[in-house]
This record gives C-alpha cells, sequence and structure tokens, in this order.
C-alpha cells in the first residue's frame, strides 16, 4: 500500500517554527546589542539574519521531507539495512548544507565566517538534525495513526452496508437448505443433478458464514472455486475450461472470502463464450501471489455491473491487507494478481 504522506501544510509550518525558535537567540542577542548601545543598526544584521532563517528553514523542511515523507519500508531491505541508510541520507545532507553556508556566506554578506561562527554553525545544526529527526518520526507516526483510524471507519461503514445489503435480501436460510434437500431426495436418480444441488448448497453455506470472517485460508476458497467451477461447467459445458494450478506451500495462506470465484465470476460476465470461442481462465500461484487470467474477448453486450466486483475486492485488500490487487491488459490477457497474507 502506497505511503500516506504527511501533509505539505504541516511540514512547512513545522519548518517556519523550527526557524524562528533556532533564530530567537541571535534575534534577542542582537535586540540587546542595539539597544544597549553596542550594536548599530545596519542592513548587515538584517541580511545576516536573513540569511540564517532562510537555511533554518530549508534544512527543516528538507529534513522532515527525508524522514517523514519517503517510503524507506518499499525497500525490501532488513530494519538495520534500512536504518543505516536513514542515517547515511541524514548526515549527509547535514555535512552539504553546512558547507553550502559557510561556501556562500561571503557572496550575501561580504565576509567570511571565522573560526568562531563556523564552529557555531556546526554546533546548531547538528543539534537541529537530531530534534528535526525525531519531529520528523513523531509526525510519520501521527499521520499513520490517523490513516488507520480513517481505514476502521471505512471498514466499519462498508460492513455496515454489506449488513443492511443482506437484511435487504434476506431469505431464510433454513427455508432455502430444506428446500435444496427436497429437491435433491426427488432427484436422487438423477446422479449429475443431484451433485449440482449439492454443490449448491454448499456454495450458498460458504456464502452466508464468509460474511462472519474476514480472511480464509486458500485451500477453502478453492474449494468453494471447485464448486463454483462445477456450476459453470454444467452451464457452459466444454464451452469453457477452468485450469487451477496453486502451489501447496499456499494452501495455508490467507485472502478475502469469494475473492477468486469473483474474479473467475468476472472472466464469464465480461467475456463472449461460445462453441467458437471457447473461454480458458486459468488460476495459479505466482510468487507470493494469486493470479487469475483469461484472453480478452468482451462481449458484443455489456455485461451488468461491469467492475464493481473487481472495485470492491481491491477496496477490501486495502482495507484488510493494506496490499494492492494487481491488474494488466498486456497482450490482450487480462490479468489481476492477489496478494497473499502468510499463515501465522
Amino acid at each position: 500500500m502506497a505511503l500516506t504522506k504527511v501533509k505539505q501544510g504541516e511540514v512547512v509550518k513545522t519548518a517556519l517554527l523550527i526557524g524562528i525558535l533556532v533564530s530567537l537567540p541571535k534575534t534577542i542577542y542582537l535586540y540587546n546589542g542595539i539597544m544597549e548601545g553596542n550594536l548599530n543598526f545596519s542592513m548587515s544584521w538584517v541580511t545576516d539574519f536573513l540569511y540564517r532563517y532562510l537555511f533554518f528553514f530549508c534544512f527543516s523542511w528538507s529534513v522532515i521531507q527525508l524522514n517523514a515523507n519517503i517510503d524507506y519500508d518499499a525497500l525490501k531491505w532488513s530494519p538495520i539495512l534500512k536504518w543505516i541508510l536513514i542515517l547515511l541520507i541524514n548526515a549527509l545532507s547535514l555535512f552539504v548544507v553546512v558547507k553550502i553556508i559557510i561556501a556562500v556566506y561571503p557572496l550575501v554578506n561580504g565576509r567570511t565566517l571565522d573560526s568562531h561562527e563556523e564552529g557555531w554553525v556546526n554546533f546548531t545544526f547538528i543539534n537541529l538534525s537530531i530534534v528535526l529527526f525525531f519531529i520528523a518520526r513523531l509526525l510519520r507516526v501521527s499521520t499513520d495513526k490517523q490513516e488507520s483510524r480513517i481505514e476502521n471507519e471505512q471498514l466499519k461503514q462498508q460492513n455496515l452496508e454489506n449488513e443492511l445489503a443482506a437484511l435487504k435480501n434476506q431469505i431464510d436460510p433454513h427455508f432455502l437448505f430444506n428446500s435444496l434437500n427436497s429437491l435433491s431426495s426427488l432427484i436422487r436418480d438423477n446422479e449429475n443433478a443431484t451433485k449440482f444441488v449439492n454443490k449448491l448448497s454448499y456454495m450458498y453455506r460458504y456464502i452466508l458464514q464468509s460474511g462472519e470472517t474476514n480472511l480464509v485460508p486458500v485451500k477453502e476458497e478453492l474449494k468453494f472455486l471447485d464448486s463454483y467451477c462445477f456450476l459453470m461447467k454444467t452451464r457452459y459445458r466444454d464451452r469453457i475450461q477452468i485450469d487451477i494450478d496453486i502451489a501447496d506451500e499456499f494452501m495455508d495462506c490467507k485472502v478475502p472470502p469469494l475473492a477468486l470465484q469473483s474474479l473467475v465470476e468476472n472472466s464469464v460476465k465480461h467475456n463472449e463464450i461460445s462453441s467458437t470461442n471457447p473461454l480458458t481462465v486459468k488460476v495459479y500461484s505466482s510468487g507470493d501471489s494469486l493470479v487469475v487470467e483469461n484472453p480478452i474477448r468482451k462481449r458484443s453486450t455489456l455485461a451488468e455491473g461491469m467492475g464493481t466486483g473487481l472495485y470492491n475486492l481491491k477496496k477490501r485488500y486495502s482495507l484488510l491487507l493494506k496490499k494492492e490487487v494487481l491488474v494488466s491488459t498486456d497482450n490482450d490477457i487480462f490479468k489481476v494478481k492477489l496478494p497473499l497474507k502468510q499463515s501465522a
């Protein structure tokens, strides 16, 4: 999931405040010197003050950006290597800024900094960089917590909407299961029809139970998908082929319920299925993800609900796993990659 950046307004306000606070001792010193008659007010003092404040602000802004708005977690490195990289970047930025301040100062103020002033610059910016590092981390943590609260509220809202939709479309499950059992007894002599009803009964039970959990093992999702594939094969016969090839090592990993079925259903809904153009859907494991793909042969008539199932699946992945569902259409192949949550 992409990193939610700290708002630039907060970064700028923090950098301005830090610049004012760090410049305050120099401001007080100049004010007291002028008021006591030890210093004469001149534009050189104004230039010197503005020059220092500009660098304080720019340095504060850049350090906060480096430590709060760069997604170091995107690097597939160990935590130790990431922290070493962060420290090196901060040290390098500190070194570069100090060197620029000392080098450019004579061009702006018409004189070079003496050794005492250079020591003050080094001391000030070293301490400032340490303070800014912790401020940036606090801003990062605060933003992450706020984003987490927003996502939790979105998930609660979505659950409420799902519950409302379920209530609106509710059928007494006992009535339906009893009806399916009765139908099964009536067609007991027809093996294919009995199997069809049993698969349909299992699918309905699985759909009802899926509302009680956010993630299910891949092996359970595949069992449900097998029932769905049987129904599709019964309907389309040899006009559809669904190939499943998932390594055993992924069977205990977790996915949102109905994820694979919704993608296979998406392929069936939006592609032509005929004797001349049979549809082949492939479901397989790749890396640490599951992939569902099919050749693109759009129907002549647009299917209802185009894209809503895929949109809902992406939303569920974002809220539940903080991961992104990847979709591609290269070489006229519609491919969806579902990241897996490793089993504990």
